[in-house]
């Protein structure tokens, strides 16, 4: 079933690639107590990730904090090493990666996808949230290929303020 607006995000151990190496993280402590702008991509380095979804986070990182964001994070079916050289290579020092390196926070919200067409194996969708609190206030799921609704620019207009 895929979690949707009002549902508490299930708490798994996710790895924070961090500059001292990864971090085990439970999403369910990371989430607490503040508002996330949480993006999804189905890997890291890939095309519209790098030339698109990430860059555009990271652009809009000050106009996001202005709207209430607290933290933007982005998560991957990647492990955290990959992820802490996309995030340098990305200059993406305003958003924190969370590897989901096995895909079980992908699967624990129903938001996996099977790329095993493209050599990828089982991936995250594309998709952005709002997470108040560990409550999912807004969610934007990708249709396969595309790129809108979980653009920094389309979560700006989801926000108040």
């Amino acid at each position: 079933m895929t979690i949707s607006v009002g549902d508490k995000l299930p708490d798994i151990q996710l790895v924070k690639a961090t500059p001292d190496g990864p971090q085990p993280v439970q999403s369910g402590d990371y989430f607490a107590g503040k508002t996330v702008a949480l993006f999804s991509v189905p890997g890291a380095f890939t095309p519209t990730c790098s030339a698109r979804h990430l860059p555009g986070y990271v652009e809009k990182a000050e106009e996001l904090k202005a709207k209430g964001i607290d933290e933007i994070a982005c998560t991957a079916v990647n492990d955290a090493f990959v992820m802490g050289a996309w995030q340098q290579a990305g200059d993406a020092s305003a958003v924190t990666m969370l590897a989901d390196g096995n895909g079980d926070f992908a699967q624990a919200t129903g938001l996996s996808q099977d790329s095993s067409a493209f050599g990828m194996g089982k991936r995250g969708q594309r998709y952005s949230m709002i997470v108040e609190d560990g409550v999912v206030k807004e969610l934007n799921v990708e249709e396969p290929g595309d790129f809108s609704v979980s653009s920094a620019d389309h979560m700006l207009g989801q926000l108040q303020g």
